[in-house]
């Protein structure tokens, strides 16, 4: 995703406020999958693989038992791969009994555009065929330009295309935070966010 300009990023979420809605996501998991017995976390990297793995420690706590976890990777899946310079590819791992017949929940940082959803689709279309798939996002901050929708969102974050989204994971960034401020004026409006 695009940083913001960190003179003028302001945080939206903290990572208390973190914990708490994916403590909350982690229930509403459990109360539409009736019990979650079917379910596998699938992380679109990098951050939605960490919270994909936390979702997973806190379905544990509520369930009682483990809840498959495993990162998709879409960068060849990306229609803007063109557009965009080369990226190392990220690694794809699929639990133990893969995605056939379960109810898989894609995990990402930031829900924007709707492009690296579509893109996430493809790759786990090539992979197998789940029951169903659900997506889960930390931040859903509108401007879509595909028909797709989080059935999971920790913050509705309404955002002007000038504004730019920046969720930071202790895992990759040291601590747990999300920050909204100005898009830096050399950055197109759909760069890196989802």
């Amino acid at each position: 995703m695009d940083a913001p300009q960190q003179s003028d990023a302001r945080p939206v979420l903290e990572g208390p406020d973190i914990a708490r809605v994916l403590t909350r996501i982690a229930h509403e998991i459990v109360e539409r999958a009736k019990g979650a017995d079917d379910v596998v976390l699938l992380g679109i990297p990098t951050r939605g693989v960490f919270l994909a793995r936390r979702l997973a420690e806190k379905l544990e706590q509520i369930t009682g038992r483990a809840t498959p976890v495993g990162s998709l990777d879409i960068t060849m899946y990306r229609d803007d791969l063109r557009l965009r310079p080369a990226r190392a590819l990220a690694r794809t791992e699929i639990p133990g009994d893969g995605v056939d017949g379960r109810l898989v929940v894609l995990v990402d940082d930031v829900l924007f555009s709707g492009r690296t959803i579509r893109a996430a689709l493809d790759a786990l279309g090539d992979i197998g065929r789940p029951r169903a798939v659900q997506l889960a996002v930390l931040v859903d901050r509108g401007h879509r330009e595909l028909p797709i929708r989080a059935d999971y969102v920790g913050k509705n974050l309404p955002t002007s295309l000038r504004e730019a989204v920046k969720v930071q994971l202790a895992e990759e960034d040291g601590r747990d935070a999300v920050l909204l401020g100005v898009r830096e004026l050399a950055q197109p409006a759909a760069t890196g966010e989802n």
